[in-house]
């Protein structure tokens, strides 16, 4: 079974090689069929500490770093510079 990929933005950076990345996602209300905006926040194991806040990053399943972290990070691009 192929591994999951999802794409965020990295929220905090804090903690050493790991990231934590906010996954935004979009779907149709099944009773009021409004469009709905939902976002879950997952942590994700960065080697070279080389994301920091605001880049957008593609994460995939991984197994277990920790307790909490069950990602990695694929690739990403940095913010740009105002």
């Amino acid at each position: 079974m192929p591994k999951r990929m999802l794409q965020g933005v990295v929220v905090s950076d804090k903690q050493n090689k790991t990231i934590v990345v906010r996954v935004d996602r979009r779907f149709t209300h099944p009773v009021m069929k409004k469009t709905v905006k939902r976002s879950k926040q997952y942590h994700a194991h960065d080697e070279a500490n080389q994301y920091s806040i605001g880049d957008t990053v593609w994460i995939e399943e991984h197994r277990p770093f920790s307790k909490l972290k069950r990602w990695i990070v694929v690739e990403g691009e940095k913010k740009k510079a105002l």
